[in-house]
């Protein structure tokens, strides 16, 4: 019987076409927006996920209670200093620091000029700062403690037109009026705030902006195999109140695990998730009001046809299961070519974002239930916008609608 009622809803819309098409049109356009910003959403989350992952589970970060990383004299209040990150480095359970400090650079290469943030990081830390970011060379070298007036810049100097002319190991930029050579080309981060930076060991950024104090942005912790990363940050925290003068109440520090900053990280993106959704189903209420308005005017050229039916013996039942599967797969088929569109509308923008933005961060990710759920919520949303008319159809007079026209 359920069989007979899919193939009297399927010639019906056949034989509506044009409307069929106009109604699945609000359905598809709604469907395809949903799909691309959840992807678009779980891509993202993925894309962190996958930074937490290379991060590592036994880093530890400290930052100024600002929570502000910027070039010399632009953090207000409180900083933290190099006095700290021996206070830090001697915490039982740590294995090793790196400090890392941060500028802007007015940088010239190739009689042009352009700006860019600066890091210059201690030279025992070189190691650790990479491995914290994933970091390796597309070419050149690593930079040593000797090093002297040495760089190492990110994958678009040489890759993504920074400059007219590309950047390589052996050239020479400029940063502030003073040379530097261009010592190795990281590899590809995926986001341009990586891609665009510029290192240096520490003695040599302080040289560059003329930082005569012991100023540190952050200080970076790797704890010793077997540790427990909470127990040891609370004990950097325990140290560092002591050594800062500070309680629960005035620390000017903040510290930092990835599991912390992932579950950061994850309750935004959850919620910026939601919120797209949210918008995209606005779009999926008109897409609904369109399905709901086809019936109704479907149910009212169909009167006499549902009085016919009813006379050879068609029950009540009968003419609302064929009007709600009717509308059902309209709304099914809406969310089919939804689908479609919007898996081709995501991969578009993250050819976008890959090859004109330079970030892979945007990434589209297309889950079984992502897309099941897309369907099976196109079918309900036309079922539910067509149980009106087809309750309307069902109780249809028989000899009112027999003298119909």
């Amino acid at each position: 019987m359920i069989q007979d009622y899919f193939i009297l809803a399927v010639r019906n819309l056949q034989k509506r076409k044009l409307r069929s098409w106009l109604t699945m049109l609000g359905i598809f356009v709604s469907i395809a927006t949903l799909f691309i910003l959840v992807s678009l959403s779980l891509g993202l989350q993925g894309a962190v996920q996958e930074q937490f992952r290379l991060l590592g589970t036994d880093k530890i970060f400290i930052q100024p209670g600002t929570g502000f990383l910027g070039p010399p004299g632009s953090v207000g209040g409180t900083i933290l200093t190099e006095d700290d990150a021996k206070i830090v480095e001697k915490v039982s359970g740590v294995k090793r620091i790196a400090e890392l400090v941060a500028g802007n650079a007015k940088v010239e290469y190739n009689n042009e000029i352009r700006y860019f943030p600066v890091y210059g990081v201690s030279s025992v830390g070189m190691d650790l700062y990479f491995e914290s970011g994933g970091i390796t060379l597309d070419e050149g070298r690593a930079l040593k403690k000797s090093d002297a007036k040495k760089v190492l810049l990110g994958y678009d100097f040489k890759y993504n037109k920074l400059f007219a002319k590309p950047v390589r190991s052996g050239n020479k930029i400029t940063l502030n009026g003073v040379d530097y050579k261009v010592e190795g080309i990281l590899s590809q981060v995926g986001n341009p705030s990586d891609d665009q930076n510029i290192i240096m060991e520490l003695t040599d950024f302080r040289n560059l902006f003329n930082s005569t104090g012991k100023r540190v942005d952050m200080i970076l912790v790797q704890v010793q195999p077997g540790e427990n990363v909470s127990e040891v940050s609370d004990r950097i925290a325990k140290k560092l109140m002591n050594y800062r003068h500070v309680d629960t109440k005035t620390k000017d520090f903040m510290i930092s695990t990835p599991e912390e900053l992932l579950q950061s990280f994850q309750t935004i993106l959850s919620i910026i998730t939601a919120f797209l959704a949210g918008v995209a189903g606005i779009s999926l209420v008109v897409g609904a009001i369109g399905i709901a308005n086809t019936m109704y005017t479907s149910v009212l050229e169909r009167t006499r046809e549902i009085g016919v039916m009813k006379a050879i013996g068609a029950r009540n039942s009968d003419i609302m299961w064929i009007f709600l599967i009717e509308s059902g797969l309209l709304g099914m088929a809406g969310a089919i070519i939804g689908v479609l569109l919007g898996f081709l509308g995501g991969k578009v923008i993250e050819f976008i974002a890959i090859n004109y933005v330079h970030t892979t961060l945007l990434q589209v990710a297309t889950p079984i239930y992502l897309i099941v759920g897309c369907l099976a919520f196109g079918f309900i949303v036309g079922a539910v916008s067509g149980t009106l008319p087809a309750v309307r159809a069902s109780k249809t007079n028989v000899v009112d609608a027999l003298r119909y026209e």
